[in-house]
């Protein structure tokens, strides 16, 4: 059995998802897991992501539900979630159902279900496989996209 130091590890780097220190056309996969769509930047970050996959490079994204992002969702009730007005409009807001969560104190910009997913296929990535989870409001928001 090798020592951990003669372990080959995969490369790492830290850097700003929408500029990728990452050749285009260079890897098979990009998994994103809670890196929330309601950062400001997340529409150039999908664009980033088709210019570093492979033709046919598969990218899954899994994280919060939009309708959850920002003071959407009022979650107080379990059996009884409330969706408030809001939702669909599309904007930045620190309001919030509770002032112990982080959306309280740093805000969100809410992107509704439709501009969210268009953004997809206007990076250049096609639909494979979205899914919804949680009730009685889905809680999870998973895709997964090909790259044309």
């Amino acid at each position: 059995m090798a020592a951990y130091d003669e372990i080959a590890r995969l490369p790492i780097a830290q850097a700003d998802a929408a500029r990728l220190p990452v050749p285009d056309s260079s890897v098979a996969a990009v998994v994103s897991v809670l890196a929330h769509t309601d950062m400001p930047a997340y529409f150039a970050v999908l664009r980033e992501v088709a210019r570093v996959l492979r033709p046919g490079g598969v990218f899954v994204n899994l994280g919060v539900h939009p309708c959850f992002c920002g003071g959407f969702a009022d979650r107080g009730d379990p059996a009884a979630v409330l969706v408030r007005p809001g939702y669909l409009d599309g904007h930045w807001t620190k309001e919030s159902w509770t002032d112990q969560g982080i959306r309280a104190k740093v805000g969100a910009t809410h992107r509704p279900l439709p501009a969210l997913l268009n953004a997809f296929l206007d990076a250049g990535l096609t639909f494979d496989r979205c899914a919804e989870t949680g009730a009685p409001l889905p809680i999870v928001l998973a895709v997964r996209a090909v790259n044309r």
